[in-house]
């Protein structure tokens, strides 16, 4: 980045029973002389929290509304938005809403979901929270590629269940606007060819990638949880992403 170069404020939202404490190491790698990283824990992921299994999607985009609120951002001055994972839910509700606010939207991993997704349409209601399943189950839904046994002891330790109104709620979009906000989608555990291909062919996971106006696509081949495995390289892609004269 030059000298002359401005950045706009980060919002770092991590995915499914991550706080902020999972953005550590590329907080690290990022400069915070030209740039301010705010990591969130989303509603619901806070372990202290007693009443945080009745926490909804409407709660998860309150508090991210509230961190662009913190850090400044406004139609002059718009803040980028990173969001690993299952964070694309409440990230989609906030750039639908306010697309004034979002310089760029940097999915990790992830991307933009449709009006009326529902991340788990047939969990039971009696479910209150989900957990995070065995390693060995998760791997199969999701790349574990890159993690240390360190650092999967880290996640277990840190990791805390997800909201049950969080999977079973339904993501209402309405604003058109939201398609224009300039995308970065970065690609760890499927190419970006994979990507593109799927959300060509209209796959549901990816179909609203189709209708975006403005995206690019970067490859960072890893597994799902590049923050992790390749924070340095995830920093220098959002830090130059945040630039405002990218």
């Amino acid at each position: 980045m030059t000298p002359s170069a401005r950045s706009s404020a980060i919002i770092l939202v991590p995915g499914h029973w991550l706080g902020a404490w999972a953005w550590d190491e590329v907080r690290e790698h990022l400069n915070t002389d030209t740039t301010r990283a705010i990591a969130l824990t989303l509603p619901g992921l806070d372990g202290n929290d007693p009443d945080r299994a009745t926490k909804t999607l409407e709660d998860q985009a309150a508090a991210i509304l509230d961190a662009l609120g913190q850090a400044g951002a406004s139609e002059e001055n718009p803040a980028t938005l990173v969001a690993h994972s299952g964070a694309n839910a409440p990230v989609s509700l906030v750039i639908d809403r306010h697309p004034e606010l979002v310089h760029r939207v940097v999915w990790v991993d992830s991307g933009p979901v449709a009006s009326g997704s529902i991340f788990a349409p047939d969990l039971p209601s009696e479910v209150e929270e989900l957990a995070l399943p065995p390693f060995e189950a998760l791997g199969q839904q999701a790349s574990l590629e890159g993690l240390s046994p360190e650092m999967l002891e880290r996640f277990r330790a840190h990791a805390v269940p997800e909201p049950g109104p969080v999977l079973r709620q339904a993501v209402e979009l309405t604003n058109e606007h939201r398609r224009r906000v300039r995308t970065t989608l970065v690609c760890c555990s499927m190419s970006s060819a994979q990507v593109l291909e799927l959300a060509r062919a209209g796959h549901p996971m990816f179909a609203e990638v189709a209708t975006l106006e403005h995206v690019d696509v970067i490859d960072l081949p890893t597994g799902h949880w590049p923050m992790w495995s390749r924070p340095r390289d995830l920093a220098e892609i959002i830090q130059s992403k945040a630039s405002r004269s990218y």
